[in-house]
């Protein structure tokens, strides 16, 4: 770990209210990083102090730079150097560096309005949770119109789910997303499990949820996430979670959930009624019925659930855009299913000392 800039408020100053201790994780933000600083910069601090640790993976870009400016001018700020690039790592190294009785994990890719932490504080503690965030607001990270199909895509039940940290209302939950957790709670769990490169947010809060403790959202206050602003970096995501899964499912299977592998699922039935379909060319009569009506049941059925979406986000935004999102459903379901079977077709189990996901050899039978 090498520290760029500490700087600390004075020891030895006796609190009389919560200190909260943002922790960021990031690499190569530069288009982000300011305006995340700058809304966490601006919160409503009048019933808790607030520090923010910054821990940058060796950005390539000029990310270090606009935060060492800003620490500068700002003593709350402090930037650390995450030399792992991995984001379990950086949580928990900010964890454990953080003087907070609070501590925050946020996101760079997320606005938070001045309400928020105290809020969430406020909403935390009476509850009696652990855990709280607000609601998340999906955005556009660009202004083309493939951003703003993206962000249409990941914020509607269909695309994600009902129970996405995206879709969910306010109340107890499973997980809560750019949240603020009471630390010693954290470090009762063992924090992040370094291993798991993603969903490890889903692996702590189970573990949080084990040990007895409750997690909860408030819908008092929300943050804004803006998604990728192409179609390709959907894709790859949306893949890279998909085969995570499997990963998390064999290190952790209690963080993981029936949704999680919906999009598996639909990929191997798509799968195994195309072959079914190609297999009718070279039947007849009721056997050539039989093989194409997979298909072509699961092709209505979607297609139904598909343009049902798009046209209730067509109707809400008054907008011909989102008519295109069936298009985006299928590329973003068939991602996700792909990288699931994918980890299934290579045996994929947690990472090896590298960080690469080691292949695990099948047992003879």
């Amino acid at each position: 770990m090498t520290i760029i800039s500490t700087p600390q408020s004075k020891e030895g100053v006796i609190r009389d209210r919560p200190l909260v201790s943002v922790i960021l994780a990031v690499r190569n933000e530069e288009r982000y990083i300011e305006d995340v600083l700058k809304s966490l910069l601006l919160q409503e601090t009048t019933s808790f102090d607030l520090e923010i640790i910054i821990l940058d993976g060796e950005s390539s870009d000029a990310t270090r730079a606009i935060v060492g400016r800003i620490a500068s001018d700002d003593t709350r700020v402090t930037l650390v150097v995450n030399q792992q690039r991995k984001t379990p790592y950086a949580f928990n190294m900010g964890i454990q560096r953080a003087k907070g009785e609070y501590v925050c994990i946020f996101g760079a890719h997320t606005a938070y309005p001045a309400n928020y932490i105290g809020t969430c504080l406020e909403e935390l503690k009476r509850h009696g949770a652990v855990g709280c965030s607000g609601t998340v607001i999906t955005r556009p990270g660009g202004k083309g119109m493939e951003s703003r199909l993206i962000a249409w895509t990941l914020s509607h039940p269909f695309g994600t789910s009902s129970q996405s940290m995206r879709t969910r209302g306010a109340g107890f939950s499973d997980i809560v997303p750019y949240a603020i957790f009471l630390k010693s709670a954290l470090l009762e769990v063992g924090c992040y499990d370094t291993h798991l490169h993603r969903n490890q947010d889903l692996d702590l809060n189970q573990k949080l949820r084990a040990r007895g403790h409750k997690l909860y959202v408030t819908d008092k206050t929300s943050c804004q996430y803006f998604v990728s602003s192409s179609l390709s970096s959907l894709a790859g995501y949306a893949f890279r979670n998909g085969y995570w899964n499997i990963i998390s499912m064999r290190k952790n299977p209690g963080s993981m959930a029936v949704r999680h592998f919906v999009p598996g699922a639909f990929v191997m039935a798509l799968f195994l009624s195309v072959i079914a379909w190609m297999l009718s060319f070279g039947a007849s009569g009721d056997a050539r019925m039989w093989l194409r009506s997979p298909l072509l049941l699961l092709g209505v059925l979607y297609g139904i659930g598909s343009v049902a979406a798009a046209g209730q986000i067509s109707l809400h935004e008054k907008s011909a855009e989102p008519l295109l999102l069936p298009l985006v459903f299928l590329l973003l379901h068939v991602s996700y299913g792909g990288g699931t079977l994918s980890a299934l077709a290579t045996n994929a189990s947690v990472p090896s000392a590298d960080g690469a996901p080691r292949l695990r050899r099948a047992e003879p039978s």
